[in-house]
């Protein structure tokens, strides 16, 4: 009786076992050896200890990755890693590395793993290309999901142009990006340079596991939306159109714009080429035919993004609540000015009181200050220097905020005596209740110099 009940029990087990749904994730690490991975990039070693992946911190060496020799378009990505003080790591997925790009640099998207004061671990830095394109900084929970000298889970789901990431179970980003489709996955040991300090210490993972079927059905959901970045070119995420976004510029045509001085789209001084918007260069001086251009709308209450790069000495801005009657004929129009410049080579940065004229500061007005609203980051640090940058205006009544590259560096009230006071001492002292207009155009100025624009979109706030 007994042996013919062991039997059974032990024949009902196996039957379950051999039923139970099989994983479609699989180990991309075997807990023994690096097989289907080597190294990129640099020379800090990796090794195997107790079934983690272990990479050490060495001078004398660039970033060093260890990357799986397959490559991965459409996944989800799940491991645990833990990293100490003063490190910093991530991991490269859908990465690239080209002999004709920086003689074959690692490069592409990368989850941040950063400890420092920031806390921007979970979000997405394109290594050796743009730069950061999802920080932290407008999502508070995921700042706090990184724990320091612990191992911590982490979930990056790149499904199409949908890349997410979570830290512990917090989402911290959410972007839409089309650059690149696939490539493989590193594990990134981060250059010290001479940093006596980090020299020998650690960072490890484990339970590397991957998915590549069945993606519908084994993605998160998700519950609580966090910011999304897009940056499709002249396009709307789907997201996007369901929060109420409108591209203000098509990216094919000039409708809805027009000159601030015409009723019409000037003949000249501005062209449409590769889907960028771009202000012709006349050494400085704004053409005579192109000159500042206009939303034909006007608008109260939005949110504004702006894809723009310069080039070196440029000078040009993005002006809100203007109105094109009151300085009919006497030049450029007037409204409340994002400063696009380049801060190194244009006079103008140097000019006006206590860096006013700055790049992303309210001009005349308000200087652009990154660390006040971000304290470990400052303005001339997310700058991407003759590259695209993102300015963001977003107004609500009579409070306006600026952002560069995803951090806020102007919030000001344009209401009261405070603001009488600080137009009183500009150079728009002459102009009647200057910035307090209810609504107004938006406008790209022409000032000359060769400026590109793209991905130009708002959502009207209620």
């Amino acid at each position: 009786m007994r042996k013919t009940a062991f039997g059974l029990i032990l024949l009902s087990l196996i039957t379950l076992a051999s039923c139970a749904p099989k994983s479609d994730f699989i180990s991309l690490f075997n807990g023994k050896n690096l097989d289907g991975w080597e190294l990129r990039n640099g020379t800090a070693p990796f090794t195997v200890d107790n079934g983690e992946i272990v990479g050490t911190y060495v001078p004398n060496t660039p970033n060093t990755f260890l990357c799986t020799k397959e490559n991965y378009a459409d996944f989800i990505l799940t491991f645990e890693a833990q990293l100490g003080e003063g490190t910093n790591s991530g991991v490269m997925f859908r990465a690239q590395s080209k002999t004709e790009y920086m003689n074959g640099r690692v490069h592409g998207y990368q989850m941040e793993m950063d400890p420092s004061k920031r806390q921007w671990t979970g979000g997405i830095y394109d290594e050796a290309r743009r730069g950061w394109i999802y920080n932290l900084e407008r999502n508070p929970a995921g700042k706090e999901a990184f724990k320091l000298n612990a191992w911590c889970s982490y979930r990056i789901e790149a499904i199409g142009n949908h890349i997410q990431v979570w830290v512990n179970g917090i989402q911290t980003a959410d972007l839409i990006d089309d650059v690149d489709a696939s490539g493989f996955i590193g594990l990134q040991v981060h250059a010290i340079n001479r940093n006596k300090e980090i020299e020998g210490r650690q960072v490890k993972f484990r339970n590397i596991q991957i998915c590549t079927t069945n993606l519908e059905a084994n993605k998160k959901t998700v519950e609580t939306k966090i910011a999304q970045n897009s940056y499709l070119t002249n396009t709307l995420s789907e997201r996007e159109k369901a929060e109420g976004w409108q591209l203000l510029w098509d990216g094919k045509t000039t409708n809805g714009w027009r000159g601030a001085k015409l009723s019409e789209f000037p003949q000249e001084g501005w062209y449409i080429k590769d889907g960028m918007l771009i202000v012709e260069g006349s050494d400085g001086a704004e053409s005579e035919n192109g000159g500042d251009i206009v939303s034909i709308k006007k608008y109260e209450n939005f949110e504004l993004e702006v894809d723009f790069k310069i080039t070196k000495g440029a000078n040009s801005g993005i002006k809100y609540f203007v109105d094109t009657e009151l300085n009919k004929g006497k030049g450029s129009s007037i409204g409340c000015e994002y400063q696009i410049l380049d801060d190194k080579f244009h006079p103008d940065a140097k000019k006006g009181k206590n860096g006013n004229r700055t790049l992303a500061s309210l001009y005349d007005l308000i200087p652009a200050n990154a660390l006040k609203y971000a304290p470990n980051e400052s303005t001339k640090k997310r700058v991407n220097n003759y590259k695209w940058n993102r300015a963001r205006i977003v107004v609500k009544g009579a409070d306006v905020e600026h952002y560069l590259n995803g951090i806020m560096v102007v919030k000001y009230n344009r209401s009261g005596q405070q603001w009488k006071d600080q137009v009183a001492a500009s150079k728009y002292k002459d102009w009647p209740n200057f910035g307090e207009a209810k609504s107004g155009n938006i406008l790209l100025q022409d000032h000359g110099d060769q400026v590109f624009f793209k991905n130009i979109k708002i959502k009207e706030l209620k």
